[in-house]
């Protein structure tokens, strides 16, 4: 039943702009060439974050900084085994992923840093990924409070991620 939703929406489509003496494959073509001129116009900015996250990475930067924020780590009960995850999160969705596997392969689903990692990654965004993709697309260079404000919805996200695990399974 699932399997055939979507060839079902499309023959909707295509029947739909048929009988409205629509050229179907014409606006099709027309969308495809959008895309890939949003595409030309969204690699710039990716390979530069995607960059700068390699270099983070492979400097060490991201222990050190792992290092300095274990205190505020303790202090608000989030493990200190993930502080690597909530400092990549919110700059790269696949860098948060490869962080959280290596988490769930040491600490296993059902522990606490396991369940932590796993609300975290749902409860927070990749933030400056998200910022460099849509304002890059539509061109808007100030930003204004849009960073200040994500982050912060991150950081509670992390925050609340730790309590909420603790309060329902530990």
């Amino acid at each position: 039943m699932i399997n055939g939703i979507i060839p079902f929406i499309l023959c909707i489509i295509v029947v739909s702009g048929l009988c409205n003496k629509v050229n179907v494959f014409d606006i099709f073509l027309e969308g495809a060439k959008e895309g890939i001129s949003v595409c030309v116009t969204i690699i710039p900015p990716m390979i530069g974050l995607l960059t700068a996250i390699g270099m983070f990475k492979a400097s060490g930067g991201i222990d050190i900084l792992g290092f300095l924020l274990a205190p505020i780590a303790d202090l608000i009960a989030l493990p200190q085994e993930l502080i690597p995850l909530a400092i990549i999160r919110p700059i790269s969705g696949s860098g948060a992923l490869a962080i959280f596997e290596d988490v769930i392969k040491s600490f296993g689903a059902d522990s606490y840093v396991g369940l932590t990692a796993s609300v975290m990654q749902g409860a927070t965004e990749t933030t400056f990924y998200t910022i460099a993709l849509y304002f890059g697309v539509t061109k808007v260079k100030k930003i204004r409070h849009t960073a200040v404000s994500s982050l912060a919805a991150d950081v509670t996200g992390f925050i609340v991620s730790g309590m909420v695990v603790r309060w329902l399974f530990f």
